[in-house]
């Protein structure tokens, strides 16, 4: 490891350690963790990730708008508490098909083994992701805009059926719900098992893609895919078992504009 590694490895630790607390998830210092970590329904769980995108005040704003016990009433009750409700690229219907959709899920498998459907082919988080995101589509069978933008596409992949690393976005909102769900800590949630979290993917954001760059810790200056392994590979140098604890660190980094 290079001297500059090193720094960069202390910073990130410190950085770590400070923030690895549930001080850090307040209404003062918005992020979607905030109200996801009052719930340990994976469904909901999963709702505020996908809905974590835009500004942090507002996606918690929409998101404690919102009766999530919905999930376990009847679709007429979806429809009738839903009607009007809209965030940004989703209007009301998308909103109440995504909330009928896990409701049908859940009443069938948990989403975890969904996930692990995928995962264990060859321990690829992407499989995994492409899994659940998959079953979505086939349970909501509706087109919409907003509604694709929210479940996100299912990943592109090569003519041998490989999931491309260049042309596919990097899954951010996905990623960090994996994240939360995969690793344990004051922040995160700890719920899911058979993942191991030395295969997790950074959640490239803006924010993390910006600050990586500034760091060294990345070289390309395409925002996809490739670049959030590139910058996870970066990161498995500093700690092999457990490279995305510093994914919220780099996010507060950014959002905070401490470089």
């Amino acid at each position: 490891m290079t001297n500059k590694d090193k720094e960069i490895k202390e910073l990130l630790d410190r950085e770590v350690t400070s923030r690895n607390s549930n001080y850090e998830l307040s209404y003062d210092k918005p992020d979607p963790l905030l109200v996801a970590s009052r719930y340990k329904d994976e469904y909901i769980i999963l709702l505020c990730a996908l809905f974590a995108y835009g500004n942090a005040k507002l996606i918690v704003k929409f998101l404690d708008s919102l009766d999530f016990s919905l999930l376990d009433e009847s679709e007429e009750k979806i429809d009738k508490e839903l009607e009007g409700f809209y965030y940004r690229f989703q209007n009301s219907e998308d909103i109440k098909k995504i909330f009928k959709t896990f409701r049908r899920m859940k009443q069938e498998d948990s989403l975890n083994s969904i996930f692990l459907k995928g995962y264990n082919i060859e321990n690829s988080v992407f499989e995994g992701l492409d899994s659940v995101i998959n079953k979505i589509h086939s349970v909501a069978n509706y087109k919409s805009q907003g509604f694709t933008f929210l479940a996100s596409k299912t990943f592109k992949r090569d003519k041998a059926g490989v999931i491309k690393e260049i042309g596919n976005a990097p899954y951010k909102r996905w990623n960090m719900f994996l994240r939360w769900m995969v690793r344990s800590d004051e922040l995160d949630l700890g719920l899911w098992t058979g993942i191991n979290k030395k295969d997790l993917i950074l959640p490239l954001d803006t924010h993390t893609f910006k600050v990586s760059q500034k760091l060294g810790l990345l070289q390309r200056k395409t925002y996809d895919l490739k670049s959030a392994i590139e910058i996870t590979n970066k990161l498995r140098e500093f700690d092999s078992y457990d490279p995305i604890k510093y994914d919220f660190a780099l996010y507060r980094i950014g959002q905070e504009k401490i470089l």
